[in-house]
């Protein structure tokens, strides 16, 4: 899979640098998306940091070929404040994380649940995770311990479900990166920007 969403990455570049036809199937769709959401620490990540927020920008490819499947790439940043309880337990005056994630990975689009009124699709989604931490330690001042920025490098995956209107998804994600796991929820809006039938 993640071959596979490397080759399409290759083809998109070349095509957009020497106007080049893609070799895969006839109708094919790129889009761009946006989303925004709650991130929920769990485990160890919970003992020190509080529910912190994130927005990510997608940029998904398919074709006939290979629908229903979506394959995708994503940045995003996060920000995740420190707990108060942590705080009072420990010599801690703040403990902030910001983290820039970078994930590749594929979306299955199952037969819609409803077409009538709304188009309804439940989707699973997984991939890969490549992660920046930089974590600012700060300690109280009686503790006489100097502040401190940490830089760290993870790399993990992710597993979601959810359901799509297509121009609006709704997904709930399992992140896992060592020491540094959470769940997430994203409402991420759609837009096409080359769609060819």
């Amino acid at each position: 899979m993640f071959k596979k969403t490397i080759y399409i990455v290759m083809f998109l570049i070349s095509n957009s640098l020497f106007g080049q036809g893609f070799q895969f199937g006839q109708a094919k769709g790129l889009f761009m998306a946006v989303g925004v959401g709650p991130r929920f620490p769990i485990g160890s990540f919970a003992e020190d940091q509080n529910i912190g927020v994130g927005v990510d920008v997608t940029f998904s490819y398919t074709d006939n070929e290979f629908l229903p499947i979506f394959f995708y790439s994503t940045i995003g940043y996060q920000h995740y404040p420190g707990r108060q309880d942590f705080y009072y337990r420990s010599d801690y005056s703040s403990f902030t994380s910001n983290v820039i994630l970078l994930s590749p990975g594929v979306r299955y689009y199952f037969p819609a649940l409803l077409e009538n009124i709304v188009l309804l699709m439940p989707i699973v989604d997984v991939g890969l995770h490549f992660s920046y931490f930089e974590k600012l330690h700060q300690f109280k001042l009686e503790t006489t311990r100097q502040n401190y920025l940490e830089n760290v490098s993870k790399t993990g995956f992710h597993i979601g479900a959810g359901f799509s209107m297509f121009i609006l998804d709704v997904i709930t994600y399992y992140n896992y990166l060592h020491n540094n796991q959470f769940i997430s929820f994203n409402l991420r809006a759609n837009i096409p920007i080359f769609v060819k039938m």
